[in-house]
């Protein structure tokens, strides 16, 4: 029974370690949000030049398609390489990366649109 209690608690341990880490760091995706350089942009803007705050984007976690600037897209993940590659002029990241992970978990924290 100690045994049992001992891996049951190893794995919890762990698994609260590394979750965390794999659904991306809210801080690092709020300076990338608001870095003018994020993707390589060449626009001279961030993210938070057309969302400050995240004016805008609230509740963009639950939604299921995205318009961006008149192009759909089918996750939040897509919707953000459009705002890179046509707001900000910069390269679209890669979705499992982590700075896409990160941006996501940023946008996430927004939480849901106030109305």
């Amino acid at each position: 029974m100690k045994l049992v209690i001992t891996i049951v608690t190893a794995i919890l341990v762990i698994g609260m370690t590394i979750l965390p880490a794999l659904a991306g760091s809210v801080q690092n995706g709020k300076k990338l949000f608001n870095d003018s350089r994020f993707a390589g942009a060449t626009a001279g803007k961030s993210c938070a030049s057309c969302h400050p705050d995240g004016k805008g984007i609230e509740g963009a976690a639950d939604k299921q398609t995205f318009t961006v600037m008149g192009q759909d897209s089918a996750s939040l993940e897509d919707a953000i390489n459009m705002c890179i590659k046509m707001a900000l002029k910069g390269k679209p990241i890669a979705k499992n990366s982590s700075e896409m992970q990160d941006v996501v978990a940023y946008i996430k924290s927004l939480g849901p649109t106030k109305r």
